[in-house]
Protein backbone atom coordinates (compact mmCIF):
# COMPACT_ATOMS: atom_id res chain seq x y z
CA UNK A 1 0.00 0.00 0.00
CA UNK A 2 0.99 3.32 -0.81
CA UNK A 3 0.46 4.61 3.20
CA UNK A 4 1.32 2.80 6.45
CA UNK A 5 -1.68 0.88 8.02
CA UNK A 6 -2.61 2.49 11.17
CA UNK A 7 -5.38 0.96 13.87
CA UNK A 8 -5.96 4.66 14.96
CA UNK A 9 -9.23 5.68 12.90
CA UNK A 10 -9.56 9.24 11.86
CA UNK A 11 -11.61 11.78 12.92
CA UNK A 12 -14.75 12.15 11.37
CA UNK A 13 -17.25 14.56 11.44
CA UNK A 14 -20.00 15.13 13.96
CA UNK A 15 -23.06 14.00 11.68
CA UNK A 16 -21.30 11.18 9.76
CA UNK A 17 -19.86 10.02 13.28
CA UNK A 18 -23.81 9.79 14.87
CA UNK A 19 -24.54 8.23 11.54
CA UNK A 20 -22.27 5.52 11.35
CA UNK A 21 -23.15 4.87 14.96
CA UNK A 22 -26.89 4.36 14.14
CA UNK A 23 -26.16 2.42 11.59
CA UNK A 24 -23.81 -0.08 13.12
CA UNK A 25 -26.41 -0.28 15.93
CA UNK A 26 -29.09 -0.50 13.67
CA UNK A 27 -27.28 -3.74 11.86
CA UNK A 28 -26.84 -5.36 14.90
CA UNK A 29 -29.92 -4.81 16.70
CA UNK A 30 -32.23 -6.09 13.67
CA UNK A 31 -30.40 -9.42 13.47
CA UNK A 32 -32.26 -12.23 14.82
CA UNK A 33 -29.85 -15.55 16.80
CA UNK A 34 -31.81 -17.69 13.98
CA UNK A 35 -30.14 -16.42 11.13
CA UNK A 36 -33.28 -14.43 10.19
CA UNK A 37 -33.80 -10.31 10.10
CA UNK A 38 -36.55 -8.17 11.48
CA UNK A 39 -37.72 -7.18 8.54
CA UNK A 40 -40.19 -4.98 10.51
CA UNK A 41 -37.57 -2.98 12.08
CA UNK A 42 -35.45 -2.46 9.02
CA UNK A 43 -38.06 -0.88 7.33
CA UNK A 44 -38.48 1.89 10.03
CA UNK A 45 -34.58 3.10 9.63
CA UNK A 46 -34.38 2.39 5.78
CA UNK A 47 -35.46 5.63 4.52
CA UNK A 48 -37.05 5.45 0.94
CA UNK A 49 -36.63 8.02 -1.66
CA UNK A 50 -39.18 7.53 -4.19
CA UNK A 51 -38.86 8.17 -8.28
CA UNK A 52 -39.31 11.52 -9.98
CA UNK A 53 -40.57 11.90 -13.41
CA UNK A 54 -40.23 15.55 -13.33
CA UNK A 55 -36.76 16.92 -13.03
CA UNK A 56 -35.26 17.56 -9.35
CA UNK A 57 -31.92 19.05 -9.33
CA UNK A 58 -31.87 18.32 -12.75
CA UNK A 59 -32.32 14.28 -12.53
CA UNK A 60 -35.46 12.35 -13.67
CA UNK A 61 -35.98 9.33 -12.48
CA UNK A 62 -38.66 6.44 -12.65
CA UNK A 63 -39.07 2.87 -11.55
CA UNK A 64 -39.63 -0.37 -14.03
CA UNK A 65 -40.93 -3.47 -12.66
CA UNK A 66 -38.95 -6.21 -14.57
CA UNK A 67 -40.73 -9.50 -12.51
CA UNK A 68 -43.34 -8.80 -9.64
CA UNK A 69 -43.47 -12.38 -8.19
CA UNK A 70 -39.82 -12.20 -7.08
CA UNK A 71 -39.48 -7.84 -6.53
CA UNK A 72 -37.53 -7.58 -9.09
CA UNK A 73 -37.24 -3.78 -10.55
CA UNK A 74 -35.01 -1.19 -11.87
CA UNK A 75 -34.95 3.04 -11.13
CA UNK A 76 -33.83 5.11 -14.11
CA UNK A 77 -31.65 7.48 -13.50
CA UNK A 78 -31.79 10.46 -16.32
CA UNK A 79 -30.44 14.08 -17.05
CA UNK A 80 -33.34 16.41 -18.04
CA UNK A 81 -31.40 17.37 -20.76
CA UNK A 82 -30.96 14.12 -22.11
CA UNK A 83 -33.41 12.00 -24.57
CA UNK A 84 -33.62 14.31 -27.43
CA UNK A 85 -32.82 13.41 -30.59
CA UNK A 86 -29.47 14.09 -31.94
CA UNK A 87 -27.60 14.13 -28.73
CA UNK A 88 -24.69 12.27 -27.74
CA UNK A 89 -25.38 9.27 -26.32
CA UNK A 90 -24.78 8.81 -22.65
CA UNK A 91 -22.55 5.50 -20.90
CA UNK A 92 -24.57 3.50 -19.10
CA UNK A 93 -23.77 2.42 -15.79
CA UNK A 94 -26.08 -0.69 -13.74
CA UNK A 95 -25.06 0.15 -10.25
CA UNK A 96 -25.78 -2.80 -7.35
CA UNK A 97 -26.20 -0.94 -4.06
CA UNK A 98 -24.17 -2.20 -1.43
CA UNK A 99 -25.51 -3.77 2.18
CA UNK A 100 -24.19 -6.55 2.67
CA UNK A 101 -26.55 -8.56 0.57
CA UNK A 102 -29.27 -8.31 3.18
CA UNK A 103 -30.12 -4.83 3.58
CA UNK A 104 -31.18 -1.72 1.24
CA UNK A 105 -32.62 -1.11 -1.71
CA UNK A 106 -32.03 0.95 -4.87
CA UNK A 107 -35.10 3.06 -3.41
CA UNK A 108 -33.00 3.62 -0.25
CA UNK A 109 -32.11 7.30 0.34
CA UNK A 110 -28.53 6.73 0.61
CA UNK A 111 -28.55 5.37 -2.97
CA UNK A 112 -30.72 7.13 -4.53
CA UNK A 113 -28.46 10.10 -3.55
CA UNK A 114 -25.45 8.44 -4.84
CA UNK A 115 -27.10 7.62 -8.28
CA UNK A 116 -28.20 10.88 -8.84
CA UNK A 117 -24.88 12.33 -7.98
CA UNK A 118 -23.54 9.93 -10.40
CA UNK A 119 -25.88 10.36 -12.95
CA UNK A 120 -25.58 14.27 -12.73
CA UNK A 121 -21.76 14.97 -12.45
CA UNK A 122 -20.23 12.55 -14.76
CA UNK A 123 -22.97 12.48 -16.37
CA UNK A 124 -24.51 9.11 -17.35
CA UNK A 125 -27.46 7.48 -18.15
CA UNK A 126 -28.12 5.18 -14.71
CA UNK A 127 -30.01 2.01 -13.61
CA UNK A 128 -30.14 0.67 -10.23
CA UNK A 129 -31.11 -2.61 -9.13
CA UNK A 130 -33.52 -3.58 -6.66
CA UNK A 131 -32.67 -7.30 -6.33
CA UNK A 132 -33.55 -9.93 -3.76
CA UNK A 133 -32.11 -10.04 -0.37
CA UNK A 134 -30.72 -12.81 1.86
CA UNK A 135 -31.47 -14.70 4.04
CA UNK A 136 -34.46 -14.98 2.55
CA UNK A 137 -32.56 -15.06 -0.94
CA UNK A 138 -29.42 -16.97 -0.80
CA UNK A 139 -26.78 -17.39 -3.59
CA UNK A 140 -27.36 -17.32 -6.58
CA UNK A 141 -30.52 -15.26 -6.22
CA UNK A 142 -28.81 -12.12 -6.63
CA UNK A 143 -27.08 -12.60 -9.55
CA UNK A 144 -29.51 -14.04 -11.65
CA UNK A 145 -31.59 -10.82 -10.86
CA UNK A 146 -28.84 -8.93 -12.32
CA UNK A 147 -28.35 -11.59 -14.65
CA UNK A 148 -32.18 -10.94 -15.99
CA UNK A 149 -31.51 -7.04 -15.85
CA UNK A 150 -29.07 -7.14 -18.47
CA UNK A 151 -31.21 -9.57 -20.50
CA UNK A 152 -34.12 -6.80 -19.96
CA UNK A 153 -31.85 -4.37 -21.01
CA UNK A 154 -31.22 -6.28 -24.34
CA UNK A 155 -34.73 -6.75 -25.27
CA UNK A 156 -35.83 -3.09 -25.09
CA UNK A 157 -36.33 -2.31 -28.63
CA UNK A 158 -39.68 -0.82 -29.13
CA UNK A 159 -40.06 1.26 -25.86
CA UNK A 160 -43.54 3.20 -25.61
CA UNK A 161 -43.25 6.93 -25.98
CA UNK A 162 -43.86 9.83 -23.52
CA UNK A 163 -41.90 8.85 -20.47
CA UNK A 164 -38.90 8.65 -19.14
CA UNK A 165 -38.08 4.72 -19.94
CA UNK A 166 -38.45 5.99 -23.73
CA UNK A 167 -35.79 8.92 -23.32
CA UNK A 168 -33.48 6.64 -21.04
CA UNK A 169 -33.28 4.00 -23.96
CA UNK A 170 -32.86 6.88 -26.38
CA UNK A 171 -30.11 8.18 -24.64
CA UNK A 172 -28.54 5.48 -23.09
CA UNK A 173 -25.29 3.83 -25.06
CA UNK A 174 -25.29 -0.13 -24.80
CA UNK A 175 -22.29 -0.53 -25.92
CA UNK A 176 -20.64 1.59 -23.24
CA UNK A 177 -22.11 -0.28 -20.02
CA UNK A 178 -20.23 -0.07 -16.93
CA UNK A 179 -21.24 -2.74 -14.28
CA UNK A 180 -21.21 -0.63 -10.67
CA UNK A 181 -21.14 -1.05 -7.22
CA UNK A 182 -20.14 -0.84 -3.63
CA UNK A 183 -19.86 -3.53 -0.82
CA UNK A 184 -22.13 -6.57 -1.34
CA UNK A 185 -23.04 -4.49 -4.58
CA UNK A 186 -19.58 -4.66 -6.25
CA UNK A 187 -19.27 -8.36 -5.60
CA UNK A 188 -22.42 -8.52 -7.34
CA UNK A 189 -21.14 -6.58 -10.44
CA UNK A 190 -18.16 -8.89 -10.73
CA UNK A 191 -19.97 -11.89 -10.89
CA UNK A 192 -22.61 -10.73 -13.34
CA UNK A 193 -20.21 -9.85 -15.49
CA UNK A 194 -18.02 -13.54 -14.83
CA UNK A 195 -21.48 -14.79 -16.19
CA UNK A 196 -22.78 -12.41 -18.61
CA UNK A 197 -18.87 -12.62 -20.22
CA UNK A 198 -18.55 -16.67 -19.81
CA UNK A 199 -21.58 -17.23 -22.32
CA UNK A 200 -24.97 -15.37 -20.54
CA UNK A 201 -25.03 -12.81 -23.00
CA UNK A 202 -26.50 -12.80 -26.52
CA UNK A 203 -24.68 -13.96 -29.38
CA UNK A 204 -25.26 -10.69 -31.50
CA UNK A 205 -26.06 -8.96 -27.97
CA UNK A 206 -26.08 -4.96 -28.18
CA UNK A 207 -24.45 -4.44 -24.61
CA UNK A 208 -20.93 -4.29 -24.39
CA UNK A 209 -19.30 -4.50 -20.98
CA UNK A 210 -16.71 -1.70 -21.15
CA UNK A 211 -15.66 -1.51 -17.89
CA UNK A 212 -16.56 -2.73 -14.08
CA UNK A 213 -16.25 -0.61 -11.12
CA UNK A 214 -15.99 -2.24 -7.81
CA UNK A 215 -16.02 0.18 -5.12
CA UNK A 216 -15.10 -1.43 -1.83
CA UNK A 217 -15.99 -5.29 -2.84
CA UNK A 218 -17.34 -7.76 -0.43
CA UNK A 219 -14.99 -10.55 -0.44
CA UNK A 220 -13.64 -13.19 2.51
CA UNK A 221 -12.96 -16.19 3.11
CA UNK A 222 -12.24 -18.64 6.26
CA UNK A 223 -8.93 -17.40 7.10
CA UNK A 224 -8.75 -13.84 8.84
CA UNK A 225 -6.73 -11.44 6.86
CA UNK A 226 -4.49 -8.91 8.04
CA UNK A 227 -6.87 -5.82 7.61
CA UNK A 228 -9.75 -8.23 9.66
CA UNK A 229 -7.81 -8.19 12.58
CA UNK A 230 -6.43 -5.12 12.18
CA UNK A 231 -9.91 -3.79 12.43
CA UNK A 232 -12.19 -6.23 14.11
CA UNK A 233 -14.46 -3.63 15.32
CA UNK A 234 -15.44 -0.77 12.21
CA UNK A 235 -16.12 1.69 11.72
CA UNK A 236 -19.35 0.04 9.58
CA UNK A 237 -18.10 -3.22 9.14
CA UNK A 238 -16.51 -5.81 11.62
CA UNK A 239 -15.83 -9.48 11.67
CA UNK A 240 -18.87 -10.33 13.68
CA UNK A 241 -20.97 -8.71 10.88
CA UNK A 242 -19.53 -9.66 7.91
CA UNK A 243 -19.68 -13.20 9.23
CA UNK A 244 -23.27 -13.29 10.13
CA UNK A 245 -23.95 -12.00 6.31
CA UNK A 246 -21.75 -14.46 4.84
CA UNK A 247 -24.18 -17.08 6.64
CA UNK A 248 -27.31 -15.62 5.66
CA UNK A 249 -26.29 -15.53 2.00
CA UNK A 250 -24.40 -18.46 1.35
CA UNK A 251 -25.94 -21.96 0.11
CA UNK A 252 -26.54 -23.71 3.62
CA UNK A 253 -23.46 -25.23 4.89
CA UNK A 254 -20.74 -23.36 2.58
CA UNK A 255 -18.26 -22.22 4.02
CA UNK A 256 -16.36 -18.59 3.55
CA UNK A 257 -13.94 -20.51 0.52
CA UNK A 258 -17.39 -20.59 -1.38
CA UNK A 259 -16.81 -18.80 -5.21
CA UNK A 260 -19.28 -16.40 -4.18
CA UNK A 261 -16.89 -15.00 -1.54
CA UNK A 262 -13.52 -15.82 -2.08
CA UNK A 263 -12.03 -13.70 -4.62
CA UNK A 264 -9.20 -16.48 -5.93
CA UNK A 265 -12.13 -18.62 -6.13
CA UNK A 266 -14.68 -16.13 -7.33
CA UNK A 267 -11.72 -15.17 -10.73
CA UNK A 268 -11.34 -18.60 -12.05
CA UNK A 269 -13.23 -18.82 -15.32
CA UNK A 270 -13.24 -15.24 -16.29
CA UNK A 271 -14.54 -14.96 -20.27
CA UNK A 272 -12.02 -13.40 -23.02
CA UNK A 273 -14.20 -10.19 -22.69
CA UNK A 274 -13.95 -9.74 -19.05
CA UNK A 275 -13.79 -6.13 -18.99
CA UNK A 276 -11.18 -3.97 -17.34
CA UNK A 277 -11.72 -3.94 -13.65
CA UNK A 278 -10.93 -0.29 -11.01
CA UNK A 279 -11.00 -1.20 -7.40
CA UNK A 280 -11.52 1.40 -5.34
CA UNK A 281 -10.33 0.45 -1.43
CA UNK A 282 -10.06 2.44 1.82
CA UNK A 283 -7.57 2.20 4.62
CA UNK A 284 -9.62 1.67 7.51
CA UNK A 285 -11.94 -0.46 5.77
CA UNK A 286 -11.95 -4.27 7.19
CA UNK A 287 -12.33 -6.00 4.30
CA UNK A 288 -9.17 -4.25 2.54
CA UNK A 289 -6.43 -7.10 2.36
CA UNK A 290 -9.90 -9.05 0.62
CA UNK A 291 -9.90 -6.33 -2.08
CA UNK A 292 -6.36 -6.39 -2.54
CA UNK A 293 -6.51 -10.71 -2.87
CA UNK A 294 -9.75 -9.79 -5.52
CA UNK A 295 -7.25 -7.36 -7.13
CA UNK A 296 -4.19 -9.58 -7.68
CA UNK A 297 -6.19 -12.40 -8.51
CA UNK A 298 -7.57 -10.28 -11.51
CA UNK A 299 -4.01 -9.21 -12.54
CA UNK A 300 -2.52 -13.23 -12.07
CA UNK A 301 -5.26 -14.07 -14.65
CA UNK A 302 -4.13 -11.94 -17.19
CA UNK A 303 -7.28 -9.43 -16.77
CA UNK A 304 -7.02 -5.55 -16.51
CA UNK A 305 -7.36 -3.78 -13.09
CA UNK A 306 -6.01 -1.21 -11.77
CA UNK A 307 -6.68 -0.03 -7.38
CA UNK A 308 -6.94 3.09 -6.29
CA UNK A 309 -6.45 3.65 -2.82
CA UNK A 310 -7.67 6.79 -0.48
CA UNK A 311 -5.96 7.01 2.64
CA UNK A 312 -8.01 7.73 5.96
CA UNK A 313 -11.39 6.25 4.36
CA UNK A 314 -13.69 3.98 6.44
CA UNK A 315 -15.91 1.61 5.05
CA UNK A 316 -18.96 3.07 2.73
CA UNK A 317 -16.86 6.59 2.95
CA UNK A 318 -18.29 7.83 0.02
CA UNK A 319 -21.81 7.30 0.63
CA UNK A 320 -21.31 10.15 2.98
CA UNK A 321 -20.78 13.62 0.96
CA UNK A 322 -19.24 15.86 3.87
CA UNK A 323 -16.22 13.33 3.56
CA UNK A 324 -14.04 15.16 1.38
CA UNK A 325 -12.78 11.73 -0.40
CA UNK A 326 -16.05 10.86 -1.22
CA UNK A 327 -15.96 13.77 -4.00
CA UNK A 328 -12.20 12.21 -4.87
CA UNK A 329 -14.28 9.01 -5.98
CA UNK A 330 -16.57 10.47 -8.15
CA UNK A 331 -14.07 12.22 -9.81
CA UNK A 332 -12.03 8.90 -10.06
CA UNK A 333 -15.34 6.78 -11.21
CA UNK A 334 -15.63 9.63 -14.37
CA UNK A 335 -12.17 9.17 -14.96
CA UNK A 336 -12.57 5.65 -15.73
CA UNK A 337 -15.84 6.29 -17.62
CA UNK A 338 -14.24 8.87 -19.86
CA UNK A 339 -10.65 6.29 -20.33
CA UNK A 340 -12.80 3.08 -21.55
CA UNK A 341 -15.58 4.34 -22.99
CA UNK A 342 -15.10 4.22 -26.92
CA UNK A 343 -11.83 2.27 -26.04
CA UNK A 344 -11.12 -0.54 -28.53
CA UNK A 345 -10.77 -3.87 -26.22
CA UNK A 346 -7.27 -4.61 -25.96
CA UNK A 347 -6.32 -8.82 -26.06
CA UNK A 348 -3.48 -10.60 -24.39
CA UNK A 349 -2.66 -10.85 -20.80
CA UNK A 350 -1.44 -7.90 -18.41
CA UNK A 351 1.87 -7.93 -16.65
CA UNK A 352 0.77 -10.25 -13.89
CA UNK A 353 3.65 -9.01 -11.70
CA UNK A 354 2.45 -5.31 -11.33
CA UNK A 355 0.30 -4.24 -7.72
Amino acid sequence: MSYKRSTVFPSLPCWTKLQVALLSIGCDYVRRPDGTLNRRLVSLVDFKAGPNPNPVCGIRTADVTLDPVRGLWIRLFLPASDGGAGRAALPLVVFFHGGGFAFLSAASQEYDAVCRRICSELPVAVVSVNYRLSPEHRFPAQYDDGVDVLHFLESKDDVPGGDVLRDFFEAADLSNCFLTGDCAGANIAHHVARRWTAGERPSQGRIRLAGLVAIQPFFGGEERVDSEIRLPRGPVVTTDRTDWLWKAFLPHGATRDHEAANPEAATTDLGESFPPVVVMVGEFDPLLDWQLKYFRSLRLRGKEAEIIEYAGAIHAFYLFPDLRRSGVLIEDLRGFILRETHRPKQGGAVDAAAT
